[in-house]
């Protein structure tokens, strides 16, 4: 076996010594070697002097050689085995240790085996086979753990009710890592980050945001941290609550947080997912040290609201600057260049990026280009690239192809695309739809009655779509045909008030009179009904926007005078004076 090398206090020190205090060196070299031989050695030393059965000396060097990055958890399940009366931190070790591996519920295994043999856990014990259920999605055995923490005392424990908040979110069951919370005797701001991204994960953003004011209620008096402002970000981004994230950007700079790239990263994708690219570009600029995830943050700003010329000539400016692009920075590219019309440059960058740039095309870069594809009329151009694709096609970019099928009423096309989906397995209530619309368009109502009787059988339902919009820092949520809005009867009269106008102007239904009620006709006779005139309206769709929609907010636009800013699920439409940002290109 090899010697120690020299920097390290040699073993043969430590034989001679009996006192526990001359044998703390060797507890130092335990925790400071990283070489194999030197571990062998060491680990030799502890069985012949008997010193691996003292915890001392045990417990960090199991903690060595079981956690990163020096794991190696056959070893680890040696060394313990060779402890003949382990106690609970050598257990806490060993559950810590399959935690952090790819076998993580064996921690449960362990922290099982040591209440078997007598052994009372810790709340570190709880804490770490915790995370075993986390990792391992256990919902059983995290509720065993909860009901034995509560039995061993350990419900004060603010970081191990922390991480079985954590164990809640994981599990989609907000309710109960709310219960968690609650029961909290003291709440720092890592438990309430805890709980702000336990919401944003289960679909609660607008509870998400509410915490951020009551934290710092009279009541609680909890100061939020750059993770609070980073996680509220996000939520204002989702729900585009464009006032909400002005003002956590106010908190951010009143703070000083505003150095952290990852912060500011954040709030450009915030003030781009709201619609506000003025401000999004002012907060890229003034950013010194700009990251791969700050370019891409910016081309997708631009790409997503139509600017694909800007997106294009920001990537120029990232190039030059010897940021290298990765996988999402061509993904936004081409979203760019998809969303407005840019299908000789899309196909240059397509090319351009495994031979200038190393980054080998994925299922999400070819559905760029079949969008794109698609949207121009090359139908069977963008079935046979995604027949030619290196990468296995996904439900998506099939889904993307039928909607270019129906724009196009290409019906023949479509089944066949309908057939790929099936066999993925992948098809959806709005697949369906979709086909059922282009024999519509045709006047096929046989196959019409067909889709709508197999929608039947396969007990197909869709979902109503949701449009939210942002008045005075609150949300206000509507669906189609809505009857739940508090004002609801208020937002019917202004709506058909709305109409008579914009006839007088020039709209004219698209479809027959089923889209009068849209949820996004909704959201925007409700800004109107409670704002100033010209007050611009953001409005949020959890879907594409209708033909018929569109063509109403551009007239109204017009009309009323108002901007008015639609996300939909692929992208932004700005409406000016009549007309809107994506030239009717979407």
């Amino acid at each position: 076996m090899k010697p120690i090398s020299s920097h390290a206090p040699s073993l043969s020190r430590f034989a001679s010594q009996s006192n526990q205090t001359h044998l703390e060196p060797l507890i130092s070299v335990i925790k400071s070697t990283t070489q194999r031989t030197q571990l062998l050695q060491i680990h030799a030393y502890l069985l012949r002097t008997s010193l691996l059965q003292e915890s001392t000396f045990s417990v960090p060097f199991l903690n060595r050689i079981s956690l990163p990055p020096n794991q190696n958890l056959n070893y680890s399940l040696q060394i313990f085995s060779q402890i003949l009366n382990p106690n609970v931190m050598h257990y806490n070790t060993m559950i810590r240790a399959y935690s952090m591996s790819i076998h993580p519920e064996r921690g449960f295994y362990v922290y099982r085996d040591m209440i078997r043999q007598g052994i009372r856990p810790n709340p570190q014990s709880s804490s770490f086979v915790t995370k075993s259920c986390i990792r391992s999605s256990s919902l059983f055995r995290g509720l065993q753990i909860h009901a034995r923490i509560f039995r061993d005392g350990h419900h004060s424990d603010t970081l191990l009710l922390t991480t079985l908040m954590d164990f809640y979110s994981s599990s989609a069951n907000s309710n109960n890592a709310r219960k968690v919370f609650d029961e909290m005797p003291q709440r720092d701001t890592i438990a309430w980050n805890v709980l702000i991204s336990c919401y944003t994960r289960n679909n609660r953003t607008r509870d998400a945001l509410h915490l951020f004011d009551t934290m710092q209620s009279q009541e609680h008096k909890c100061k939020p941290d750059d993770v609070t402002c980073l996680l509220t970000l996000q939520a204002c981004s989702n729900l585009c609550m464009l006032e909400f994230g002005e003002r956590v950007h106010e908190y951010i700079k009143h703070h000083g947080y505003n150095q952290s790239l990852n912060l500011c990263n954040s709030l450009v994708s915030m003030y781009s997912k709201c619609g506000d690219l003025k401000k999004a570009y002012e907060v890229f600029k003034d950013i010194p040290n700009k990251d791969v995830v700050s370019w891409t943050s910016m081309i997708s700003g631009f790409a997503s609201s139509g600017y694909g010329q800007e997106a294009i000539n920001v990537f120029k400016e990232m190039v030059k600057t010897g940021i290298p692009p990765d996988e999402q920075t061509f993904t936004a590219l081409l979203s760019g260049c998809s969303h407005s019309g840019l299908i000789n440059e899309a196909r240059f960058i397509f090319d351009q990026m495994e031979k200038q740039f190393n980054v080998t095309p994925n299922v999400h870069h070819y559905g760029c280009i079949v969008d794109l594809m698609g949207r121009v009329g090359l139908l069977e151009d963008a079935y046979n690239l995604i027949i030619s694709m290196k990468c296995t096609p996904d439900a998506t970019i099939w889904r993307t192809l039928l909607g270019s099928c129906k724009l196009h009423s290409h019906f023949d096309l479509g089944e066949r695309v309908i057939n790929h989906l099936i066999e993925l397995k992948g098809q959806e209530a709005g697949d369906y739809i979709l086909l059922l619309n282009i024999y519509h368009s045709i006047g096929n109502f046989e196959k019409v009655m067909e889709i709508r009787k197999l929608m039947k059988e396969k007990g197909i339902q869709t979902t109503p779509s949701a449009s939210t919009i942002e008045i005075k820092g609150e949300i206000h949520e509507f669906r189609v045909d809505d009857t739940l809005h508090l004002r609801i009867g208020e937002v019917y009269e202004k709506l058909d008030e709305i109409e008579k106008q914009l006839k007088i102007g020039g709209y004219v239904e698209e479809i027959g009179g089923k889209g009068r009620y849209h949820s996004e006709k909704l959201a925007m006779a409700f800004g109107v009904l409670v704002t100033p005139p010209r007050t611009k309206l953001r409005v949020a769709k959890d879907l594409r926007i209708c033909v018929d929609c569109h063509n109403f907010a551009k007239v109204f636009s017009g009309v009323y005078d108002r901007e008015v800013v639609i996300r939909d699920r692929m992208r932004f439409h700005h409406f000016r004076e009549g007309r809107c940002s994506c030239n009717d290109f979407w």
